[in-house]
């Protein structure tokens, strides 16, 4: 379960990219970040209404839900969306995919688990392949003012995005799950976004063609109400630093695509970057080797 759970976040997280692209044009980012997850939080609602599964929130829960929807569906992205104007997608991907550590180091802090060697060393390893995957892009970039505060957004978005990770953690633990919490989430996250569509004189614009609806309805159905689920299901069933392994997965599926789509054409340094990354997947999720008490030797 945990295998198809995890494969399928990486094979829709992997293509989202394409819908984003589409998504540019004449609707302010924030906007259509907006539309993509009211549209996600109205299926989860409908779906979990019908079907009887949605849970009763408390205060407590409720107050986590919004949070979790400002750092999740709502700043994470911003962060992102906007550091994509003065970096590279590539520089984007590598500094989200640090998000395996991040993870870790909070679980550590907030939850005190164990840190396990082979998370981070599997990490590190993916994180470099990443690098040698998109390092005629990361070579090309010159350095400047833009590109460092690109780089902070991209930083943050991260952060955000782990805050999100731990706290849907917390919801899991206190047996909510994320159908529930997703759909509150992503509707103080849309609420939100409206709001500073508001006050940023943000106008809401659309698009009424096949390209921007077509997109808008990937990103919010199989991007957002799918993808998040399964993401943070795992999250609960695996920890969050195995969980964010997919955020160094999902840039090898997207250039995978991109050979058909973009013409993208690999290299030995790129092959080399996802033997990297493939290793990095295996280390991460090696389990651990039970360690056997001194006297159950000496009975041996």
């Amino acid at each position: 379960m945990n295998l198809s759970l995890y494969l399928l976040t990486v094979l829709i997280w992997g293509t989202t990219w394409i819908a984003i692209k589409f998504q540019m044009g004449e609707v302010a980012v924030a906007a259509s970040i907006a539309y993509r997850f009211a549209l996600a939080s109205a299926v989860l609602f409908a779906m979990l209404w019908f079907s009887g599964r949605l849970q009763p929130l408390d205060r407590r829960g409720q107050g986590i839900c919004l949070v979790q929807g400002l750092c999740l569906f709502c700043l994470n992205f911003l962060c992102f969306y906007t550091a994509s104007q003065w970096i590279p997608s590539g520089l984007i991907a590598v500094i989200f995919s640090t998000a395996t550590l991040w993870n870790a180091i909070n679980a550590r802090l907030l939850f005190k688990q164990r840190i396990a060697p082979n998370v981070l060393l599997g990490g590190g390893l993916g994180l470099s392949g990443l690098g040698l995957l998109f390092w005629p892009e990361l070579a090309g970039h010159e350095a400047s003012r833009e590109s460092l505060l690109g780089i902070g957004l991209a930083l943050l978005g991260t952060l955000f995005f782990s805050a999100g990770n731990m706290l849907s953690s917390l919801q899991q633990k206190a047996g909510l799950k994320p159908l529930t919490t997703n759909a509150w989430g992503m509707l103080y996250g849309a609420l939100m976004l409206v709001m500073i569509c508001l006050v940023s004189g943000t106008p809401f614009a659309f698009e009424w063609n096949a390209r921007y609806v077509g997109s808008l309805l990937y990103l919010a159905i199989p991007g957002s109400v799918i993808g998040f689920t399964a993401y943070l299901t795992l999250v609960g069933r695996m920890g969050p630093e195995r969980a964010a392994y997919c955020t160094v997965l999902f840039p090898v599926v997207a250039l995978n695509i991109s050979v058909f789509v973009e013409g993208y054409q690999w290299t030995a340094p790129a092959l080399f970057g996802l033997v990297l990354v493939m290793l990095g997947n295996v280390l991460v999720f090696r389990k651990p080797r039970a360690v056997v008490p001194a006297a159950e030797l000496v009975r041996r």
